[in-house]
């Protein structure tokens, strides 16, 4: 077997994520060989493969889900926002250089193609499957000229195409019709049919929809998955704690001490890597919520300032706000404070940065002995260490480098009382560490919280990964789903006019 599938959504969000893990981890569970795959992602969530490439989290994610290594292969071009009209290129897991929206649409993103091609082929000729991720809609007919991600890989490697739609939002049977019309008839050639995601209620009242839209598109679904609750995976973006389930949408578990802990994470501008905070939101009786007023840091046992692209952007953003002072009351106060990656840096004295915002010389926070240059070359490792007298593994992602001039060492960064900063992401993730990290907060905080001793993140994201493969091979028609993954599209699938416009 060396099959493959596209997984394209009607929409961003529309659960191409979360349908290529669970397929991937289906497959497994199969005894199939299979990667997963994204020609190009636009994330400023990403991850540090063990050989030192940056990828989008999500696909570190499936990877997860398909119980192999991540690498570069899986993300060839990932693109970091920096703005509205530009992003930093990340080629092969290293930058090569920003770009505005116009010129990587005017040319580079075409250039990139047989680069995306030959990482798919790579991945093709190991595994027995590649399941590969779309981005956006397919159909998004200003863009398919230069396309890599959507019909442009399909089409080139010859994949079956597999639209997926969130029912949740209303208008998926206008959605799948209008996404195979837009196409053109060599790409609706490749489209073989489509998944409903996130339904509620009695399926049978959908049935009748679904038949009337395989004699419209002459294409059947392949299965409704349900709505549930707490199935949280990595994210590319948007403002969401990955781990959401434990936090605000399942029977949250009761702590083990007498208290709970609540943390306030700001939402800078241009925030990273917000899933630094999962690991918290998984805890029993640890509370997270994202925050962008002073007001709400009041109640905060603990304040995240979290990474961000934009380190001098979202200092100002944070004095504008009235963030600024109010961390600053809270550190003069003894109440805990952590910075995470560009949040370590805003927690310094200064910064000087001709490279990301090229502001020169900007005063920090002054809250963490720390003086911060921005380097052209950008730190990309998988650092391991020991913290508060726990084993603690993390990744770097930042242009920032530190100079720590006093304090307690605290990972690469330092501490001073209850103000901690460090530029290692995934730190959390170490349970016996961030247990020691929540005792050490409770107790800044004059909080009686214990954190839970038989916590897992490992296990518990483990599990997720098994609840997505439970919703395919539950509620997809798997049958169909291997035939396709293995044969490719059906031949004589009709053409729906009008079609993509010349």
């Amino acid at each position: 077997m060396s099959g493959g599938l596209l997984v394209a959504g009607t929409t961003s969000d529309a659960g191409k994520s979360v349908v290529t893990a669970g397929i991937c981890r289906w497959l497994v569970r199969q005894g199939v060989k299979v990667a997963p795959f994204k020609a190009q992602n636009m994330s400023l969530n990403s991850f540090v493969t063990r050989e030192g490439a940056e990828i989008g989290r999500a696909q570190a994610m499936q990877a997860q889900a398909a119980r192999v290594e991540p690498t570069a292969l899986m993300n060839p071009v990932l693109l970091k926002p920096g703005s509205d009209r530009s992003s930093q290129v990340v080629l092969m897991g290293k930058p090569v250089g920003e770009m505005s929206a116009r010129g990587y649409h005017g040319g580079r993103q075409e250039a990139l193609l047989g680069t995306v091609l030959e990482c798919l082929a790579e991945l093709r000729g190991t595994y027995d499957a590649v399941i590969c991720e779309g981005a956006g809609s397919p159909a998004e007919i200003n863009l398919r000229r230069t396309d890599i991600v959507n019909m442009g890989i399909a089409r080139n490697a010859r994949l079956p195409v597999l639209v997926v739609g969130d029912i949740d939002r209303g208008g998926v049977f206008a959605s799948f019709f209008g996404t195979v019309a837009l196409l053109s008839r060599e790409d609706q050639e490749l489209v073989a049919g489509f998944l409903v995601n996130k339904f509620r209620g009695d399926v049978s009242l959908l049935e009748p929809g679904l038949e009337m839209l395989h004699g419209l598109t002459g294409r059947p679904s392949y299965g409704v998955l349900p709505f549930r609750h707490g199935l949280g995976i990595d994210e590319e973006d948007g403002l969401r704690v990955s781990l959401r389930g434990s936090v605000r949408e399942s029977v949250v578990a009761p702590p083990v001490g007498e208290d709970v802990l609540r943390v306030a994470v700001c939402v800078v501008p241009l925030m990273s890597n917000f899933t630094d905070v999962d690991a918290l939101a998984a805890e029993p009786g640890v509370v997270v919520r994202f925050v962008d007023r002073a007001e709400e840091l009041a109640d905060a046992d603990l304040v995240v300032v979290p990474g961000t692209r934009g380190t001098v952007n979202a200092l100002r953003w944070l004095r504008e706000r009235g963030l600024a002072d109010a961390i600053a009351r809270r550190a003069a106060e003894g109440r805990p404070v952590l910075g995470i990656c560009g949040g370590f840096q805003a927690l310094g004295e200064h910064i000087e940065d001709d490279v990301e915002s090229r502001a020169g010389h900007v005063e920090g926070l002054g809250l963490l002995p720390v003086r911060v240059r921005f380097a052209r070359e950008k730190t990309l490792t998988r650092p391991v260490g020991e913290a508060l007298g726990e084993h603690v593994e993390g990744y770097e992602i930042h242009h920032g480098v530190a100079e720590v001039t006093g304090g307690e060492p605290f990972l690469d960064g330092c501490r001073v009382g209850a103000v901690w900063g460090t530029h290692w992401h995934g730190s959390l993730e170490s349970d016996g560490f961030r247990r020691a990290f929540l005792r050490e907060v409770a107790a800044a905080a004059g909080r009686r919280f214990v954190p839970a001793a038989g916590t897992s993140f490992a296990t518990l994201r483990e599990e997720q990964l098994d609840l997505l493969g439970d919703l395919i091979e539950e509620h997809a028609d798997t049958d169909a789903l291997w035939r396709l993954i293995e044969s490719g599209a059906p031949t004589g699938l009709p053409f729906i006019p009008p079609g993509a416009p010349a």
